[in-house]
């Protein structure tokens, strides 16, 4: 247990200056936009005196260090500003987009860590067989699909040709959840799957590693019967190796759900930034962008927990 908090304690404050260090690289980014915040809030019809007052009264004329101190000081109070005109909050406007985003993150990573699990352990169940081969095949075919090209030939196939699912759009789960499984389905899926190819073929590796270790062998001699043993120990042991790479592979999924959201016009945090950085809406990209930041690093300390959860090396300070 002592190790465990520890190790929470030490990601935690590897958290801060990862943080730091996205917020840098945010601001710099944003600085050498060539997109200028005043014009952008106050129009072309502006003149030179408006600009300049808009400029002075937002402190874009302070020093590039003190704007850098100023955001960061706004932070720790989760302030990121207005969006340009009509102003609205932009941590309201997060605040209503990312439980969408959070919701196809969500169903995406089940179907993708279910879907994976099984497809991973019936190809190492029956290795080098064709039911393998087929897996492996088909698993190489998820890993080079791009995300946005599946999303497209699914919106042609089931919403244009078969009319089974909405083309886009979002519908909440409090307000019907049979309509909110049809309009999440395919994006979920959309960002599902290369994540679920990836990882069946990290899964697989990792069953027949347990598979041919000597304890299965014995327990199976022993009289244990085999599926008691692979259900019990081997996956077990198995999935300790995925875990490390899953925080990743979340990191993933989370792209391409931004991605998919504009292409399913729904309004979460990836059409949050695609209209921020149309518009020049310098304070939207920033809070837009450190929020997903935040999330992927948050996600990371909680795969980092479970895996010290399942590792017994982990749990004894080994």
């Amino acid at each position: 247990m002592a190790a465990m908090i520890k190790l929470i304690l030490r990601r935690i404050a590897l958290m801060v200056p990862m943080f730091l260090g996205v917020t840098l690289l945010v601001f710099v980014v944003m600085e050498f936009s060539p997109v200028d915040p005043a014009r952008s809030a106050l129009g072309d019809a502006a003149s030179e005196a408006q600009l300049d007052a808009f400029r002075e009264a937002n402190g874009l004329n302070d020093p590039v260090a003190v704007r850098y101190v100023t955001m960061l000081k706004n932070l720790t109070h989760l302030d990121f500003g207005h969006t340009l005109p009509p102003q609205k909050d932009v941590g309201e406007v997060i605040k209503g987009a990312l439980p969408i985003t959070a919701q196809i993150a969500g169903v995406g990573l089940l179907i993708a860590v279910i879907t994976s699990v099984i497809l991973g352990t019936i190809a190492a169940l029956y290795r080098d067989r064709w039911v393998d081969q087929v897996i492996r095949l088909v698993s190489l075919l998820g890993v080079s699909l791009p995300t946005f090209w599946l999303a497209i030939l699914m919106i042609q196939q089931f919403s244009v040709g078969l009319g089974w699912l909405p083309s886009g759009g979002f519908v909440p789960l409090s307000v019907n959840p049979e309509a909110w499984a049809k309009s999440i389905i395919m994006p979920a899926v959309s960002v599902a799957v290369v994540v679920a190819a990836s990882l069946t073929r990290i899964v697989r590796t990792s069953v027949v590693e347990e598979l041919d270790r000597d304890y299965v062998r014995t327990a199976v001699g022993s009289g244990v019967p085999y599926p008691v043993v692979v259900a019990k120990n081997v996956m077990r042991n198995a999935l300790i190796n995925p875990l490390t790479v899953l925080g990743l592979r979340i990191g993933m999924l989370i792209g391409g759900t931004v991605v998919v959201e504009a292409i399913f016009t729904i309004p979460g945090m990836g059409s949050v930034i695609l209209r921020a950085v149309t518009t020049g809406d310098t304070n939207l990209v920033q809070g837009a962008v450190l929020t997903i930041a935040l999330v992927f690093m948050v996600v990371n300390l909680i795969v980092d927990i479970l895996y010290a959860v399942v590792n017994p090396r982990m749990r004894s300070g080994h």
